[in-house]
């Protein structure tokens, strides 16, 4: 059975433990990930989706954001900034570039990344 490649995608980045917010190039939240919906759920959780980060991110943070994004579009080898370690959760954050399949930036999103090893036996499965 065939499945539709963005039903694929937002599956994978459903499965994503940490959130996942995605915004076009006018930082209109385009698609978040389930846990990024309830991360943000006392900003509107799903309901930002629509919305413009400033919905809930800083005036600092939107600035820091934007000079990212037009670092981004300066060439399409500029595609990862670490942004801030987070104590709470122990991740390191990042915007990230999305691109076409010619390089050309589409949109931007956050990646969180644990810091804190695994410690399950791998391959564990019960």
């Amino acid at each position: 059975m065939d499945h539709d490649i963005s039903a694929i995608f937002k599956g994978l980045i459903n499965s994503n433990p940490y959130p996942v917010v995605v915004c076009n190039l006018e930082f209109r939240i385009i698609y978040m990930n389930d846990c990024a919906a309830e991360r943000y759920r006392k900003h509107g959780g799903r309901e930002l989706v629509g919305k413009l980060l400033t919905s809930f991110f800083n005036p600092e943070a939107i600035s820091k954001a934007d000079m990212v994004v037009e670092w981004f579009k300066e060439s399409k080898d500029n595609n990862r900034v670490f942004c801030y370690h987070n104590d709470e959760f122990n991740t390191d954050n990042y915007l990230v570039a999305i691109r076409d399949e010619n390089g050309e930036l589409m949109a931007f999103t956050g990646i969180h990344e644990s810091r804190t090893p695994d410690t399950e036996t791998p391959y564990k499965m019960d």
